[in-house]
């Protein structure tokens, strides 16, 4: 049993390929209490601190269960025993009525990623295995997914605040387990994991009969894995035509070059597209396949006047390309600030208001007839007219109080009294790759990183995402 439990060497030998880490690594640890997550915890706290580091475990308690707060408090009541710091974070709201597991998933990955960004943890490790990975695999094929989905789940996963790993992907459940018996370290065993009524489970009461067809956990990873690695070469490829192709401004317009399409092939052309409608129109999922295709057609046959897809629209460009700007009818609400508060606005940018701002304000778009003489503003010959009505602008009973990507403020004071960063849902090139403004200040789009709203037209460069 010994022998089957994962070493300090096995771990740093499964975190190695997933860096460069920061010198002295910081990194958060979701953690249920169930013997993968407890594992992982465990493990990622030795790793950390043999590097002068350290790891936070986080626990979210969904509140689904009478016991749920009873076993955050025993998980923190362990880790506090071996040092380890812990959190736990509460979901709030109603119990969700239908797709119990997905929406608790995903209001799991919100908290954590806000945890994660509020203290300045760039790196968030999940503990999902082999067997994990295999049942993904198998759900996605049953849904008729295509590559990205039968790529299953990655190993790394870029976020806006900084990066998911998942180390364990090729280590069996059974050797997590031996690792907290050799460590002495007791669990908990979450009920909802052996209820037939979700499919994962039912997926996993067929792992026997799947193995013995040839179709085992091992064999499913690896295909996974293989199918990841065709993934990654295809997001490489899109991240290599964003970075000659695209131009991105911190106001949320995007510009594709003219012939943008004559040496990409199909497949990284609609990924491309799929890329720019997400990062402009702050959509979390692409869209459907069909119309991607039919607006590559209609750009590449060119002659074509404004198209809408997405919540964006795809406006020719003088020089040639086209300009995807935000839909107008699809601009969120204006909604109401408070100072000091910090919130996410038409799911693409997130506001952080001053506290000594005035109060009354509140944020929206700028609009078609913002009543004043904009075209005074230098600044403003970088906004194309299609996407000027939709840049975000602070507003209060006089009108327009501050448009911060044009470094207008009425009180004539040069900056505004917040900041406007860029956090759509998905990012354009993933990890490894930066926006570079022909200002003076790095941009990073759709990640948690400074961005100066005077820089102006940002292009992808090669490098390291600055956080």
């Amino acid at each position: 049993m010994d022998d089957w439990a994962l070493s300090d060497r096995d771990f740093a030998a499964l975190m190695h390929p997933l860096g460069p880490f920061e010198p002295q690594p910081r990194v958060a640890v979701a953690v249920s209490g169930g013997p993968d997550s407890l594992a992982l915890t465990l493990l990622a706290a030795e790793w950390t601190a043999a590097r002068g580091g350290r790891a936070v475990a986080l626990t979210v308690d969904h509140r689904l269960r009478p016991d749920s707060a009873a076993e955050a408090a025993q998980v923190g009541h362990w880790l506090a025993a071996r040092g380890i710091e812990h959190r736990v974070l509460v979901r709030e709201g109603d119990r969700p009525a239908a797709d119990i597991q997905a929406q608790a998933r995903a209001a799991r990955h919100d908290l954590l990623g806000r945890s994660c960004a509020e203290a300045g943890i760039l790196h968030l490790l999940l503990a999902h295995h082999r067997e994990d990975q295999a049942e993904t695999l198998l759900l996605r094929l049953g849904r008729g997914s295509g590559l990205d989905g039968l790529a299953a789940m990655s190993p790394q996963r870029p976020t806006r605040w900084g990066q998911i790993l998942r180390p364990l992907l090729d280590i069996p459940r059974a050797r997590l387990r031996a690792t907290l018996i050799k460590r002495g370290q007791p669990w908990v065993d979450d009920p909802s994991n052996a209820d037939p009524a979700y499919a994962r489970v039912r997926m996993r009461q067929l792992a026997p009969t799947l193995t013995a067809e040839g179709l085992s956990p091992a064999r499913l990873a690896a295909t996974a894995a293989r199918l990841g690695r065709a993934r990654a070469m295809l997001e490489r490829e899109v991240a290599r035509a964003a970075v000659r192709l695209v131009e991105l401004h911190p106001a949320g317009f995007a510009r594709l070059a003219a012939g943008a399409f004559a040496t990409l092939s199909d497949e990284v052309v609609l990924r491309l597209l799929a890329r720019l409608l997400a990062v402009v129109g702050g959509e979390a999922l692409p869209p459907r396949h069909h119309r991607l295709e039919r607006l590559a057609r209609a750009l590449a046959g060119g002659g074509v006047g404004g198209l809408t897809l997405a919540g964006c629209r795809i406006v020719p460009a003088p020089d040639g390309g086209w300009v995807f700007c935000r839909e107008p009818a699809r601009v969120a609400a204006p909604v109401a600030l408070v100072p000091g508060c910090e919130m996410t606005w038409d799911r693409r940018f997130l506001i952080r208001l001053a506290t000594d701002a005035p109060a009354g304000l509140c944020l929206g778009a700028l609009g078609a007839s913002p009543g004043r003489n904009f075209s005074e503003i230098a600044r403003l010959k970088h906004i194309p007219s299609c996407a000027r009505a939709t840049i975000p602008a602070l507003f209060d009973q006089q009108g327009v109080f501050a448009v911060p990507h044009l470094v207008y403020n009425r009180t004539g004071a040069r900056e505004a009294p917040c900041r406007l960063e860029p956090a759509p849902a998905l990012c354009l090139t993933g990890a490894g790759l930066r926006l570079v403004p022909f200002g003076s200040n790095p941009i990073s789009w759709g990640m948690s990183s400074a961005c100066d709203p005077a820089s102006g037209v940002g292009r992808a460069k090669p490098g390291r995402t600055q956080p």
